[in-house]
């Protein structure tokens, strides 16, 4: 072979090799990366529709990540929620979870396991912990979405505080969601010191309200029955909305001003017709939504914030000056 013939042998070789490194390169950049398959939920109950809309959230950001995904539910059993969680991490599944606790401090044990375990876990509404006066992480490697329930129930307080202007006195009941949940005895804590702050304000029934209108309905009737004189109710939206009825048919619709405490369809409208005087907005959809993004996100190697404040997707106090175009992400 002369020479030229080499060379041109040589790089032709050369030239064929090229192409197949090339052709054994490109699976590495068409196939996709992603490591999150399934995502699964851990709401309060598939009854309540605050969980719904969560849900919801999540259904759609797994769907624009092609993740598929899975609704937990307790029933508001935290007992029933840990267990859950724990044979989801062992059936190992799941890639990612969004837990919205029914109680912050019994899911740590089993969030734990599931992060060693090399799931990520975004705490979505309840905080994951014993502290609910801040939206940092309390467990390593937790990522969370939502806001201090003390801010929240701050901000009821204060809402109550306005809407008895300078009635002196002025008479509130609280209806609290339930007793046993840690979370909402924070809350209340928070709305107590709110109105306490007010001279002319008197809290006079801290009653159970729950998160159902047919709960709302019961707490109404005994709080009207002891304090019929009463001038400012504030609760779950689900719950004013039953205390909404229970006034009418009293004949004292207008003469209690009504504060809820979440931004259903239904919250929204009562507030822009003046029925009630504010409710706290809570974007439920949004939160779940960005709860999954992160969650998956995170998973598929992406560099995510530790701690995201739901109130920069909606201002919380809706009352009818500054509710805007808000209709609401969720129908009670």
């Amino acid at each position: 072979m002369s020479h030229r013939s080499l060379v041109r042998f040589l790089a032709a070789l050369v030239a064929a090799a090229f192409v197949i490194s090339a052709c054994g390169s490109s699976p590495s950049t068409s196939t996709s990366t992603t490591k999150v398959k399934k995502i699964a939920f851990f709401g309060f109950s598939a009854a309540n529709s605050f969980a719904q809309a969560t849900w919801a959230g999540v259904q759609e950001s797994a769907s624009k990540a092609g993740v598929e995904a899975k609704f937990f539910d307790p029933n508001f059993d935290s007992t029933k929620q840990v267990a859950q969680i724990q044979d989801a991490t062992a059936s190992g599944q799941y890639q990612a979870y969004v837990v919205q606790a029914n109680d912050g401090n019994a899911v740590v044990p089993p969030i734990q396991d599931a992060i060693k375990a090399g799931i990520k876990v975004v705490g979505e509404f309840t905080p994951i912990g014993t502290r609910y006066d801040t939206i940092d992480p309390q467990v390593p490697g937790l990522i969370f979405v939502g806001e201090a329930p003390v801010w929240n129930g701050k901000s009821l307080g204060e809402l109550g505080v306005k809407a008895c202007g300078t009635l002196n006195p002025c008479k509130v009941a609280y209806l609290e969601g339930f007793k046993a949940l840690p979370l909402d005895n924070a809350r209340t804590a928070a709305v107590k010191t709110a109105l306490q702050a007010a001279p002319n304000v008197q809290i006079v029934a801290s009653v159970e309200g729950g998160y159902t209108q047919a709960t709302g309905v019961k707490a109404a009737q005994n709080v009207l029955q002891a304090h019929p004189d009463v001038n400012v109710m504030i609760g779950s939206s689900q719950a004013i909305e039953g205390a909404t009825q229970v006034i009418k048919d009293a004949g004292l619709a207008g003469k209690i001003k009504l504060i809820g405490n979440g931004g259903s369809t239904q919250a929204v409208s009562f507030v822009k017709d003046g029925t009630w005087y504010a409710c706290y907005i809570i974007a439920e959809k949004s939160s779940g939504a960005k709860a999954a993004q992160l969650a998956i996100d995170a998973g598929n190697g992406k560099t995510v914030p530790i701690s995201y404040d739901t109130r920069q997707i909606q201002n919380p106090i809706g009352t009818k000056d500054n509710i805007g175009s808000f209709l609401g992400e969720y129908t009670d």
